[in-house]
């Protein structure tokens, strides 16, 4: 039997890769990754964001285990923040820190490993994962923009009440909350989709996955990933490893335990996904650390990950 941590990871290597050696061999020049990066950011996310909230009912979820997660990642957001300072920086470490490729990998990872069962728990996850992360990362990002502009050329301090309903219109009128935002409210109205929009959302959400991945491997040909791997493996070893085990100790110091919690442990021992990258690229901060942290992050994953589920087993 095929080994599903395997199965998972292998095809997000092979996209990076293939990224890769598209960008070494000027398949994709240099200066077209970031036309590339604001095609994914400005029309494939979205398309995916909203297609994918716009099934989701709130009222048929069950998210006990899954407040578990988003509690833990909070902590070690704040955690982040506190550690680097409330920068730019300081937030996209903490969305690397926390934000799992949840779908790409997850998705066949936990069908192999838990069956339908565990895909219910992990779907019930996705259907908020980005709204709630992204949300808290572009607040964060947008108010810190914010403060670094408030002074502005004049040296004279905004108002902080300023700064924050400024950061917080910028955190909602966005490619990210507002299509996750736009799509749950369609969600509760009852309608679906038409058929003739569906199928192009469709086609533009599965585009989001390969394009991004490959678009990681385009960018490490620009990157020299020696001079980032420490602090590539440090964050890839915050992500994979010490974020799971939080999830595993806050929950079980409140009793939970079965197939959800084992889902949601799996699901924060994911590397790195690939929407941290294009925050670093969007807001032009760490972007060669998060590159070389995701490519370094899914390679560790064959390890880490098999080692977490190794030990939810034997527990």
């Amino acid at each position: 039997m095929t080994d599903p941590v395997f199965s998972s990871l292998f095809p997000v290597v092979l996209l990076i890769a293939i990224g890769y050696i598209s960008g070494r061999a000027g398949w994709i020049r240099s200066e077209a990754s970031k036309d590339l990066s604001n095609l994914v950011f400005m029309v494939l996310t979205p398309a995916l964001l909203f297609r994918t909230m716009s099934t989701v009912h709130v009222e048929h979820l069950n998210f006990k285990p899954v407040a578990m997660y988003f509690v833990a990642a909070a902590v070690l957001f704040a955690a982040m923040l506190v550690w680097q300072g409330a920068t730019r920086r300081a937030a996209v470490l903490a969305l690397a820190a926390t934000f799992s490729n949840t779908v790409m990998i997850g998705v066949p990872l936990v069908s192999l490993a838990y069956g339908e069962a565990g895909l219910v728990m992990l779907f019930t996850l996705i259907s908020v994962h980005a709204l709630v992360l992204l949300t808290l990362a572009t607040v964060v990002l947008e108010l810190a923009v914010a403060r670094e502009q408030a002074a502005g050329d004049t040296g004279v301090p905004r108002h902080m009440a300023l700064t924050v309903l400024a950061a917080m219109r910028n955190g909602i009128i966005h490619p990210v909350p507002l299509p996750i935002i736009l799509g749950l409210v369609f969600a509760q109205t009852g309608f679906t989709i038409p058929v003739v929009l569906d199928k192009p959302l469709l086609l533009l959400s599965n585009a989001f996955g390969p394009i991004a991945l490959m678009l990681v491997g385009v960018t490490l040909t620009q990157v020299r990933v020696g001079e980032h791997l420490r602090g590539a493996f440090g964050l890839a070893l915050i992500k994979n490893l010490a974020f799971p085990a939080l999830v595993a100790l806050l929950s079980w110091s409140l009793g939970l335990s079965g197939l959800p919690l084992s889902v949601m442990i799996v699901a924060a021992s994911m590397p790195i996904g690939a929407n941290v990258f294009l925050f670093s690229q969007r807001y032009q901060v760490a972007q060669e650390l998060v590159t070389a942290s995701v490519a370094v992050s899914t390679l560790l994953a064959l390890v880490t990950v098999s080692l977490v589920m190794a030990l939810l087993g034997a527990a």
